[in-house]
């Protein structure tokens, strides 16, 4: 038996990177997938690649900074499918660059795409998971705020770490409605990272060389089974945590 067989789950920016590793993992165990997010083309294709593995998967157009699309998703889903298992907020537009260099706009779009779309989207997803009695709810997060060298970080880490405190809030909040929430915090090869290495290439190069395991992980093979299990029986007791899935590169206590 597949751990998330007959689970739906709905992740955002599923059309590639770290949101199409999990989605990926998850319909190789056996849930159904509404892969979220901007880019219809990149959904597609990603869709088709579940459903070759055997898994139901539907692609949905969602700008996460939209408010009406979050819940046009939601909405979808339940009248779709009757319910929601599990929600992955993924998706994110961040800006970084020292703070003098980030107008209000970048900020803005940052916080909205980020906090603001996983509390939107928490809220959205709530009231299904607590008729059903029990939900999993994962959101992303970052150890860019546990840099030795912050500068260039500041708003993404900033608003990182206030999905991180939103995600304890909602863990301790429903934790008695029988749905769990908790963040990992992935370092995974991915097109945002490949254009840091690129044009940062002293400082990306100085970073990397802090992994312990001397390797980026791999979104489906290295981030996709510990999203897996934060949403299976072997974690029913697991909530309000930070997972850093980075090779050991954070030191989080």
């Amino acid at each position: 038996m597949r751990v998330l067989e007959g689970k739906i789950a709905i992740i955002t920016g599923a059309g590639y990177g770290v949101g199409e590793g999990i989605a990926t993992a998850f319909a190789k165990e056996g849930a159904t997938i509404i892969a979220a997010g901007r880019t219809e083309s990149k959904l597609i294709d990603v869709c088709e690649k579940l459903k070759q593995l055997g898994a139901t998967a539907v692609p949905m157009i969602c700008d996460v900074g939209d408010p009406t699309q979050i819940q046009r998703v939601v909405d979808q889903t339940i009248a779709t499918f009757g319910a929601i298992d599990i929600l992955v907020n993924n998706a994110h537009t961040i800006s970084l660059g020292e703070l003098e260099s980030i107008d209000d706009a970048g900020y803005a779009r940052t916080f909205d795409t980020g906090p603001f779309a996983t509390f939107r989207f928490m809220k959205a997803v709530h009231p299904h998971m607590k008729a059903r009695g029990k939900g999993h709810i994962i959101n992303l997060a970052s150890t860019s705020a546990m840099r030795w060298d912050a500068k260039g970080f500041g708003v993404y880490a900033a608003s990182k770490e206030a999905i991180r405190a939103l995600s304890r809030a909602a863990a301790c909040e429903w934790g008695a409605e029988g749905i769990r929430v908790n963040t990992i915090s992935p370092l995974a090869r991915t097109p945002g990272l490949d254009i840091w290495i690129r044009d940062e290439p002293e400082a990306s190069s100085a970073f990397l060389s802090t992994v312990p395991l001397r390797y980026v992980g791999d979104s489906e093979a290295d981030i996709g089974p510990v999203a897996v299990f934060l949403c299976s029986p072997g974690a029913q007791y697991l909530t309000g945590l930070t997972v850093p899935i980075d090779g050991g590169q954070a030191y989080m206590g």
